[in-house]
């Protein structure tokens, strides 16, 4: 790979912006076609497929578009990604001009589509900030990265609601591709500055990368602590996202289920604003352990009361950590493999962090309905003790392992603080610094 003499943060500014809009409208899309599949049929597992058919193949094929992306100049591969993304959204804007209406099986297709171009375009992009930036820059990166996808959580429901009370769901269609369009014209615009494969690294044997990207997850013992912490992560935030709906829908409705998770998406996008504006060039173990266990401790308190006030700031506070989390992995990651194999790196990193959610949605109904539930119902194994403080009924049970879960997350901290080989990443920032 060639050096990238080119840094300026005011061009990622540029592409970051172009991103962000774009992921506000795949959420208005991902929002509107999970309401529309919900209509059409009136079932959940029409919704879960639309769900499922934009999240498999974007983490299945990530670490394929890793490779793609040190192979190849990771401006065009972002370019191809979103081009491609859209292209999904317009055979279904098509589709449903040409029938008058859209069959599931057209947002089905239309959505795997848009999903496997995205895996080919976010390795790109995550690995353009590198390219991008200035090592005392990553952190404010980082953040900003987090802000896009904490803003798409908060803004696109709200906006997307609102959309669908005035217009039709091939507006909000129109609106998603503009959106990538938009994206595209932004890494146009920086012209110059993302790494650029050689031939001789073009010629290298794709199997060959794949496996050298894997093998610089692997070899360095404290990145590969830290993927392992992100899937932990992951996983429990998935028990969250899961679990969340049916334990607070036990005992109120779906009005203070929404403000709940509105106001806990604020705090995510505190946290990321926070990062944003704060250059932060040292100490990423101690914020990642004091991370872990504040959101450890947040975590838990979610399944102690069924009080709204106070399970409203449990979830603010632990989603305002995650930024913070995610920013002191992803650095000290960037500090710690060279530049020329992070597109792989990334890709690797994205499917394997993102099994965490794929074992979360597996497992969650199963231990909610027939373990922890019934240990909690009247008459049920912990009614008498632990019902005592937590009450009993429904949806208690997943308040218990909400409490697990944290502690558990709080265990992770304390081993996370022993291990020498992750306290070491601090210090090391030779190998992020060969290609730069």
């Amino acid at each position: 790979m060639e050096r990238v003499q080119n840094k300026s943060f005011n061009k990622f500014l540029i592409v970051w912006m172009g991103q962000l809009i774009a992921s506000i409208g795949a959420g208005l899309t991902a929002f509107s076609l999970g309401v529309y599949a919900f209509e059409q049929t009136n079932t959940a597992t029409s919704v879960a497929l639309v769900a499922l058919c934009s999240f498999l193949p974007n983490i299945l094929l990530r670490p394929i578009g890793g490779v793609l992306a040190d192979r190849f100049d990771r401006r065009l591969m972002m370019i191809i990604g979103d081009l491609g993304a859209a292209a999904g959204l317009i055979f279904i804007l098509l589709m449903m001009m040409l029938n008058g209406h859209i069959s599931l099986w057209i947002i089905y297709v239309g959505v795997t589509v848009s999903a496997i171009f995205t895996a080919l375009q976010s390795p790109a992009y995550k690995a353009s900030a590198t390219d991008l930036l200035t090592e005392e820059e990553y952190s404010k990166g980082s953040g900003l990265l987090q802000l896009a996808e904490s803003a798409k959580l908060l803004f696109s429901p709200i906006i997307a609601g609102f959309l669908l009370s005035i217009t039709t769901i091939s507006t909000i269609l129109v609106i998603n591709i503009a959106t990538f369009l938009v994206a595209v014209l932004a890494v146009l615009v920086i012209k110059r500055g993302l790494q650029v494969a050689t031939k001789e690294s073009a010629s290298q044997s794709f199997v060959k990368e794949l496996a050298e990207g894997w093998q610089s997850v692997t070899s360095n013992k404290g990145v590969l602590l830290l993927v392992i912490i992100i899937s932990i992560i992951t996983f429990y935030l998935g028990f969250l996202q899961t679990l969340i709906g049916p334990m607070i829908l036990s005992f109120a409705d779906a009005q203070t289920l929404g403000m709940f998770q509105s106001v806990s998406a604020i705090g995510m996008l505190l946290g990321s604003i926070v990062i944003g504006l704060f250059k932060v060039t040292k100490q990423y173990v101690p914020m990642l352990i004091i991370g872990l266990v504040i959101a450890g401790i947040a975590f838990s308190l979610h399944g102690v009361t069924t009080n709204m006030f106070f399970l409203t700031a449990a979830g603010f506070v632990f989603l305002t950590t995650l930024p913070f989390i995610n920013m002191s992995c992803d650095v000290l990651v960037r500090r710690n493999i060279d530049n020329e194999k992070q597109g792989r790196v990334w890709g690797i990193i994205g499917i394997l962090s993102q099994l965490g959610f794929i074992i979360a949605y597996s497992l969650a109904g199963f231990l909610a309905d027939h373990v922890f539930n019934p240990l909690l119902q009247e008459g049920g194994l912990f009614a008498p003790t632990l019902g005592q403080f937590i009450g009993t009924g429904p949806g208690r049970g997943i308040g218990l392992l909400f409490i697990i879960a944290g502690i558990l997350v709080v265990v992770v901290a304390v081993i996370t603080s022993r291990i020498k080989s992750i306290r070491e990443l601090d210090t090391n920032q030779d190998a992020a610094s060969h290609s730069m």
